[in-house]
Order: structure tokens, then sequence, then C-alpha cells
């Protein structure tokens, strides 16, 4: 039986962890996604521009089959996923790579990027 644990560390083994300096150097030369809900997003803003799609609808707007697709999502596209803490944004992360994503890296998360003097909106 896989634990939590397990999910994560195979995401994290998955998907390019950067730092939020390196990410503020790609900020606008690819696709930002806060994957976290509206209620934390609420609570401290997200990345200036960021896609707000929460984790539990990732498989859904990733997929053009769907009714709920985001054209911002295509599969050769540069994705930087941001969360609370990191742990969200690697799960989402390796999801969209076994769709075939092919450019998907984990930037952590939001206070990381708030702090480094990443762009904000509300």
């Amino acid at each position: 039986m896989k634990t939590a644990k397990d999910y994560l560390d195979a995401a994290n083994a998955a998907v390019t962890r950067i730092s939020a300096e390196e990410a503020i150097s790609h900020h606008g030369k690819g696709v930002f996604v806060d994957v976290r809900d509206s209620a934390g997003i609420a609570d401290t803003g997200t990345i200036a521009g960021a896609h707000r799609i929460p984790r539990g609808m990732i498989e859904f707007v990733a997929d053009p089959a769907t009714p709920f697709y985001n054209e911002a999502l295509q599969k050769d596209a540069p994705l930087f996923l941001v969360c609370g803490a990191g742990g969200q944004a690697a799960l989402a992360g390796k999801t969209l790579a076994d769709m075939g994503y092919t450019s998907v890296t984990n930037i952590g998360g939001i206070g990381d990027w708030k702090e480094a003097g990443g762009p904000m909106e509300s």
C-alpha cells in the first residue's frame, strides 16, 4: 500500500524543482500556474499573471478532450508550478508529466517567491 510520502517522493523524483530566485528569471517566459485552491490564493495573493488551476482540476484543465481545457497549457510549453510549500506543485507536475507535458518545473511555495521579490497580484 502506498503512502502520501511515496507519492510525494515519486513526484519529487519526476519533476525538477528550482529556487524562487531562478524561477523569477523565467517569469514572463513561460506559463506560471498556482495549483492552490482559491482560499489559499485569497489569503496570500499569487504570482503576477499566474493561471489559477487547483490541483484537483489539473487533469481536466490539461486535457484538450475536456470542456475545461485551458489552451495556455500546451504539451511543450514551459510550465512553472507553485503552491503553498511545494508538495502540491510536485504532485500536479508529476500528473502533467504523466499526461505528456515535457517541460514542467516545481518552483516551490508562494512564500519563497514573495520573499525573493517575485511579482505578485491579488
